[in-house]
């Protein structure tokens, strides 16, 4: 309205106000001197003032605004999976008769999926090319995104339109966020695919079941045709049902009773019939043909044990038995691979498990049971356990309340140690920084008493150090980190002068580590490993990649040593701290010895441990600092140690839980009693009184609630919640839940990547857990491949919140918006410095020509000519 009375803009009006100046110019004409008639001066003043404000304007940068009713169309085209090839074709055929006869620059097209993308970056697909050739682009759609680039793209001298053309089923962003009235947005619907399809929708099941109560995994299954299908039902990895069912166009629901004892995982499989005709199954994508459900349990608690000899542990079975614990025996093979299986166990136990048997992910998943999830852990002693193990500088560490190295003692004997490491061009890249970092680690451990030496080799041996005391360990670190690859392979000469080094030295025991990738020059390695041998010089050996493996173990039998090999380089530090402890002999301590209760604790209450019975050796180990050490053996060394790590309780038992060492402690009647209460104090901590915990699927989010009441029934308000989230990588973030009700706690979660998310949510007063959860969401297929109808409510509210039309005709798309209209602003200025030049003209005239005749003579003049005279 503003702009049709007042059809000017001014790009700079700061300028304006110097007008004023040129107002202040008239009235001067009074005191001129000039010989001229006093209307001319007027005149002149006048002319001289308007050249002034024309010069103003101009620097004000003045526009015209030209009022336009043209419309400036953005056709967005959805590309994503979930559109058919009618819905294409529509689509094709409605900007083709929309842009008839049109100039192209008053549209543009843009196609778009997950994002965005020009008009020659997406080409038109088809439901067989989406079946086959389905790209990450086109496995999402995102309306808003699209909208959002659209609006941005609008020219400013035109009326703009958006025409989005598209299914209506986003599962990415929230396109009504993004309208408003500036830009009206209209709306075409399209057909969603029309190929055979048929999809598992959705594995429904409770979230939280009693021990034993029987419930029902619920299967539904959406086709949008007559078929048949076997339908597989899996607890876990054990499928529990298997048919041949009937599917209907439309949504198909299969109840399948069960019982549980634990977490479990339930998932649903739709294949191929076995014998199926053609005609049989029916199904363009592959991808959407499985979904996953996850159901936790309270009851009965459940121990994982990890121990590399099962059959020994069965006295310490019965005695959870007896206790109402389920322990649950495995072999290091046994260890679970996915955070989501050991989340089906209330605490972890390893038992004489080296280092070496595990991952590194193992390792960094029962880092995050522990301190995400809340889960419990303990390590007994063992051969393979704590330093012996290799756990020095491992994540297990970090979770253990004891450290991995110890302190030697002084009456041990003295260690006398060469590390021949392979640093041939075979070696390079991150198999050598590896090598170098468990060197450093492995001298690391090494007391004041011992020696130390590093030799490398190639083609040729190179002393990195020569035999030092360890007291000198820091210097052969530094020295080990300048060592290069490069060369060929030949091992005996290094052997042979590490050899004659450690026949120089008085160390007691005298231990030899080899590290080697590939096949070294033949050579008598027989004959110098038998002399070795014969000098009490032990040889150890590791082999990594291609190395040779009969010669390393036959080098590591003859010299009365230990044969390592692994196919995952990131063992090599584990592996080589572990040899070291082993070979210093001082991490055993095999003196029967009575347990000493140095700290009181309810843990323990009703065990009388001044008698328990004799124990027959433990590992030797030092406790952290912030730990709590309850018994320690007759030498002060800890024997039961706890401390809280993150959320979980984890504990250290140095002596173990078998016959080793614990032979006298299986017929003591505290046996049982004991480790019942030791494994309940660690135990994952799942406190439900009052604790409501629901999750909600809202497109392409997911809602988390937690109701939270007391004991009486009243709202628990202005308390803290945290959930802790670990996504399918072990990545985890925390975040803390805003109260939005009494009670009422609640966010909204983005779990995008496939797989089980973990998460937990625990509430706390001052700093004391009072409540917490854990619950698992399976993130399954891309909701792009969902059989669903094209979603008219969702696009009829797009063209009625930005004042749009809802299939609109395709020869309306350009025409004239009532009451709506777009002004294109055309500079005004350079007529402006025209005018003041053309002025400028007429003000020399006005001062340098005498038109009397014009203005005709008046006193002004007669007083001037009488005053110059």
């Amino acid at each position: 309205m503003f702009a049709a009375l007042f059809p000017f803009e001014f790009a700079q009006p700061g300028w304006l106000w110097f007008t004023l100046a040129a107002v202040a110019l008239i009235p001067l004409y009074r005191v001129s001197l000039v010989d001229l008639p006093r209307r001319q001066l007027m005149a002149a003043t006048i002319t001289r003032a308007a050249i002034v404000v024309l010069l103003v304007i101009a620097l004000a940068r003045p526009g015209y605004l030209n009022l336009t009713q043209d419309v400036f169309v953005v056709f967005a085209v959805d590309n994503s999976l979930s559109v058919g090839e009618a819905g294409r074709e529509t689509a094709d055929r409605f900007v083709q008769q929309a842009t008839a006869g049109i100039d192209a620059d008053r549209y543009r097209l843009l196609p778009f999926a997950r994002t965005p993308r020009s008009s020659d970056q997406a080409g038109s697909g088809s439901d067989t090319a989406a079946a086959t050739d389905e790209t990450p682009w086109q496995s999402a759609t995102n309306l808003q995104q699209a909208v959002d680039i659209a609006i941005a793209g609008m020219p400013p001298n035109r009326v703009p339109l958006v025409v989005l053309l598209s299914d209506g089923n986003e599962t990415d962003g929230r396109v009504l966020q993004s309208l408003g009235e500036e830009t009206r947005v209209s709306t075409v619907p399209l057909a969603t695919r029309q190929t055979p399809e048929i999809q598992v929708s959705a594995v429904n099941a409770p979230a939280e079941v009693p021990l034993g109560e029987p419930f029902d995994v619920e299967v539904v299954i959406d086709a949008n045709h007559d078929d048949q299908v076997q339908l597989d039902v899996f607890s876990g990895d054990f499928r529990i049902a298997s048919e041949r069912v009937d599917i209907a166009a439309g949504e198909n629901r299969f109840l399948f009773p069960q019982q549980i004892s634990r977490p479990t995982e339930f998932s649903a499989l739709i294949r191929r019939p076995p014998a199926a005709g053609p005609q049989t199954f029916l199904d363009a994508l592959a991808d959407n043909n499985t979904a996953s459900g996850v159901v936790f349990t309270a009851g009965q608690r459940r121990i994982l044990m990890i121990d590399s000899q099962p059959a020994s542990t069965r006295s310490l079975q019965r005695a959870m038995t007896k206790e109402n614990m389920e322990l649950v025996v495995r072999p290091a093979s046994g260890m679970p691979q996915q955070l989501s299986e050991l989340q089906n166990f209330d605490a972890l136990v390893l038992s004489d498990v080296g280092a070496d048997e595990l991952s590194t992910a193992q390792m960094d998943m029962i880092r995050r049971y522990v301190g995400d999830l809340g889960g419990g852990f303990v390590m007994l002693g063992g051969n393979e356990s704590f330093g012996l193990g290799g756990y020095y500088r491992t994540p297990v560490e970090e979770v253990l309340p004891v450290r991995c190295d110890f302190e030697k003692e002084k009456e041990k004997p003295g260690l006398g140690m060469v590390l021949v490491i392979d640093k041939s061009g075979s070696m390079g890249g991150r198999k050598l920084e590896l090598a170098k970092e468990a060197a450093r680690a492995a001298v690391a451990l090494l007391g004041d008493k011992d020696q130390i030496g590093v030799i490398a080799f190639d083609g040729s041996p190179y002393w990195i150090s020569s035999v030092v005391p360890a007291t000198q360990k820091a210097t052969v670190i530094d020295r080990i980190a300048g060592i290069r690859p490069g060369g060929g392979t030949t091992l005996y000469p290094a052997l042979s002068e590490a050899y004659q080094a450690l026949s120089a030295t008085r160390a007691r025991l005298k231990h030899i580590i080899i590290l080697s990738d590939g096949n070294s020059t033949p050579a008598d390695f027989d004959g110098l490993v038998r002399d070795m041998a014969a000098d009490q010089i032990t040889v150890s050996t590791v082999g990594i990649g291609d190395a040779d493996r009969a010669l390393l173990e036959r080098m590591a039998a003859s010299g009365n040593g230990r044969y390592y090999f692994t196919s995952d380089v990131s063992a090599i530090p584990q592996i080589f701290a572990k040899e070291t402890i082993k070979a210093s002999k001082s991490a055993i301590n095999e003196e029967p010895f009575l347990p000493v209760q140095i700290r009181a604790t309810r843990v323990l209450d009703g065990i009388a441990v001044d008698d328990a019975p004799f124990l027959l050796g433990y590992v030797v180990t030092r406790a952290k600092p912030t730990s709590e050490v309850i018994l320690s053996s007759e030498n002060g060394d800890p024997l039961l140690c706890w401390w809280r790590f993150g959320l979980g309780m984890s504990v250290a038992f140095t002596s173990d839980a078998q016959s080793r060492w614990a032979a006298e402690w299986l017929t003591w009647d505290g046996y049982s009693p004991f480790w019942a209460q030791v494994f309940r104090h660690c135990l994952r901590k799942q406190s439900q009184a009052g604790f409501e915990f629901q999750i909600e699927q809202q497109g392409p989010t997911r809602r988390l609630v937690i109701d939270a009441v007391g004991p009486t029934g009243q709202f628990v308000n202005q308390v803290e919640t945290q959930l802790t989230i670990i996504d399918p990588a072990l990545q985890t973030r925390t975040l803390l839940l805003e109260q939005s009700a009494p009670g009422r706690y609640e966010t909204q979660l983005e779990l995008s990547a496939k797989g089980a998310w973990q998460l937990k949510v625990a509430q706390s007063v001052d700093g004391v857990i009072t409540s917490q959860q854990s619950r698992a969401v399976v993130v399954g297929y891309a909701d792009e491949l969902r059989l669903r109808p094209t979603n008219t409510r969702l696009l009829r509210q797009i063209a009625r919140t930005s004042g749009g039309t809802f299939e609109p005709s395709p020869q309306s798309v350009f025409d004239p918006q009532k009451g709506r209209a777009a002004a294109e602003p055309i500079p005004a200025w350079p007529w402006c410095l025209m005018a003041a030049m053309l002025l400028l003209v007429l003000d020399v005239a006005l001062r340098r020509l005498d038109l009397s005749r014009v203005f005709g003579s008046d006193v002004h003049r007669e007083e001037y000519r009488s005053s110059v005279g």
